[in-house]
């Protein structure tokens, strides 16, 4: 099908194209500022929840979706779990971007920057294809591609890349019965920091912190505050 524009419409398009591509650079140079920032918070739930032992993380797609009823029961396990040793999770929408949103808010201290996070994320997908392709049941560039969109879930193998990608240990308090702790350990590489996120019944992660380093810490940043 070809499309026809005139030349008003077809400056406009550019001109929103340029301010776009001009806007992702900018969310780029802050977003690296603020990972700096919070970098400090990293070791705060590492240090509540050093006695934990963690089962050995197998990077996996998303098979499985709990009905109603495990969900319900999940949460308040989770809930229980939070409470015991003092955490507190800053609530993520749900999306289909949460996964990213978590980590974006690990690294950056805001959610916002959960496309740049995905971004950065199938670039390690497409570069490093052979560690991660054996964990992929479909053809692998239909995965990397509908891993690209926005609201696409993401799964145990967009974690691992994620860690690897940012050298960081990510963990998971989980909701599971039989499973409290999940680490993510990056690749070939020493971890330069640690991601904390919970893991509700395979459909929804959150970002935490200990309650009161949140209090005195963590002030979720608006983007027009920051030009």
């Amino acid at each position: 099908m070809t499309h026809v524009y005139d030349n008003e419409a077809s400056s406009s398009t550019s001109s929103s194209l340029s301010s776009d591509r001009n806007d992702m650079g900018s969310d780029g140079i802050i977003a690296a500022v603020l990972s700096e920032e919070y970098a400090n918070l990293d070791n705060a739930v590492a240090r509540r929840l050093s006695s934990l032992s963690s089962i050995p993380h197998v990077p996996r797609t998303n098979t499985f979706i709990p009905n109603f009823s495990e969900a319900s029961l999940d949460h308040q396990r989770l809930l229980q779990r939070l409470t015991a040793y003092g955490l507190f999770e800053v609530k993520i929408s749900g999306d289909g971007n949460c996964q990213f949103r978590a980590i974006s808010d690990q690294l950056y201290g805001s959610s916002e920057y959960h496309k740049i996070v995905r971004k950065e994320v199938v670039k390690q997908l497409k570069e490093f294809r052979s560690i991660y392709e054996g964990y992929v049941p479909m053809k692998y560039k239909q995965y990397c591609k509908k891993m690209s969109k926005s609201g696409e879930w993401g799964d145990h193998v967009t974690l691992q890349a994620a860690a690897d990608k940012f050298g960081a240990k990510i963990c998971l308090l989980t909701s599971f019965r039989d499973t409290c702790f999940v680490e993510i350990l990056p690749h070939n590489q020493a971890p330069r920091r640690e991601l904390w996120l919970s893991f509700w019944s395979e459909v929804h992660y959150n970002s935490l912190y200990e309650l009161q380093d949140l209090k005195v810490n963590y002030k979720p940043k608006k983007k027009h505050w920051l030009f």
